[in-house]
């Protein structure tokens, strides 16, 4: 099993979904977790909470920190790495996941989930927002802040979370646009922080039963081929773990890729 015994990680966006189970992930390999939200306790949303995430990563067996930050907010964001150095003195793993999406409640009238906002000029202009402020742009401000931290700790990885709308239609042109950018993104910022050993690449997790998919099982009736949240997080721990990394830095990476090459398995339920 891979183990991150002593290292440090933070994760973006962990109060539930994807980032949620790359910090349970991260965390039963043996990783400090600092998971960030705006979520702090259950009351703060009934879908998610970064109290709940700390204490599912302890049951496994690992430790978790809460911050609650707004990624909106650069001046959270900055504190926040200055209290990862402040605690730990080093900084490993970076993962970018946070990203705002519409809830239905703000979706025009006949969308059927967040995706589904087309076409683009019958949109509200706002929601271009929803996927580029707390998504591509708090990926940007998140790896300025922790790069000087990586690159002081002797190396590391930046793992930007991404998706196949970053070069394919999926019924959503402000979210395809950001994922795009999450990938140009990814590969310059791997391109100068080359020379001080620390990786950058972008995942594709594969299709995730996030609690958003499973509460909405009108617009996802046929969940074949779906992995659990924990999958991405085994991923991303065996890319940490990995002392050949640097030879993917700048690249894009399938989950289901790097089960096969490095031997972790999913979790049903998990």
């Amino acid at each position: 099993m891979t183990r991150l015994d002593g290292r440090v990680a933070v994760v973006t966006g962990a109060s539930r979904g994807i980032g949620k189970g790359v910090a349970r992930g991260l965390g039963a390999a043996g990783a400090t977790v600092y998971v960030t939200a705006r979520s702090l306790h259950p009351a703060d949303d009934p879908r998610g909470s970064l109290e709940q995430t700390v204490a599912e990563i302890a049951a496994l067996g690992g430790k978790g920190v809460a911050v609650r930050c707004d990624h909106a907010d650069d001046e959270q964001v900055r504190a926040l790495f200055e209290r990862v150095r402040a605690e730990q003195r080093r900084l490993d793993v970076l993962v970018n996941n946070v990203m705002s999406t519409p809830q239905r409640s703000e979706l025009p009238s006949g969308a059927r989930s967040q995706w589904d906002l087309h076409p683009f000029w019958e949109v509200p202009v706002r929601l271009w927002d929803s996927f580029h402020v707390v998504g591509l742009r708090s990926h940007y401000v998140a790896s300025a802040f922790a790069a000087p931290l990586l690159i002081a700790t002797g190396g590391g990885l930046i793992v930007c979370i991404s998706a196949p709308g970053a070069i394919r239609y999926v019924n959503n042109v402000a979210y395809g646009v950001g994922k795009a950018g999450v990938e140009k993104l990814s590969a310059d910022m791997a391109h100068e922080l080359r020379p001080h050993n620390v990786a950058c690449v972008t995942l594709w997790p594969g299709f995730i039963r996030t609690e958003d998919v499973l509460a909405q099982r009108d617009v996802y009736p046929n969940l074949d081929g779906t992995y659990s949240p924990i999958f991405p997080g085994r991923a991303i721990a065996a890319l940490a773990a990995d002392p050949r990394i640097m030879e993917k830095t700048g690249t894009r990476l399938l989950g289901r890729e790097l089960a096969s090459e490095y031997g972790f398995e999913d979790t049903v339920g998990a």
